[in-house]
């Protein structure tokens, strides 16, 4: 199995292409090992230096401390996921997880995660991230980010003259995007 890899806007992530299914549910970050039962999961964040795992659809994402170079974290990820999918896995995540569009939304809400699923979503996705629609209150929206844009030096820009730029344009009612 080759594994190719890919930078990220952020320094300390960096992408991992199986070259097979990653996920067959929504995105997912993990960055404690005793919040996950997946062997794959925990033997990552079990290399020092490790701070997260990201799991997308065809990729995962892991994030490092500053400190660490990614010469001395690269081939151990590389080998991890080989060992797991050589075993016969098919996923690394296989789950139904009830997502957030069944909650009872507002329109406006309902705008914004339309806004953020088709416009923000897959261009986070190339850089190896995910953003997620947390609330709106009193002209705010909050949201999530997660895998490389966690942390990421670049990611605060990209939220307010990008995301916030964005979402203010096709709903008045948004004052200011931030991120938790």
């Amino acid at each position: 199995m080759f594994i190719q890899t890919e930078i990220t806007p952020n320094p300390n992530s960096l992408k991992f292409f199986p070259g097979k299914k990653v996920s067959n549910d929504t995105p997912l970050e993990v960055t404690d090992k005793k919040m996950t039962n997946n062997e794959l999961v925990r033997n990552i964040l079990s290399i020092n230096g490790v701070t997260g795992v990201f799991l997308a659809g065809d990729f995962l994402s892991v994030n490092k401390e500053e400190k660490i170079e990614w010469e001395d974290l690269k081939h151990i990820i590389i080998s991890l996921i080989n060992d797991f999918y050589s075993k016969g896995a098919e996923l690394v995540i296989d789950k139904n997880k009830l997502e957030e569009k069944t909650k009872n939304f507002t329109e406006i809400e309902k705008k914004i995660i339309n806004i953020l699923d088709t416009k923000v979503r897959p261009a986070v996705a190339r850089d190896g991230g995910d953003i997620k629609f947390k609330e709106f209150k009193d002209g705010v929206v909050t949201v999530n980010l997660q895998g490389s844009c966690s942390g990421c030096p670049s990611s605060t820009m990209t939220l307010k003259q990008g995301v916030q730029n964005l979402l203010c344009h096709y709903i008045p009612e948004i004052k200011e995007v931030i991120a938790v």
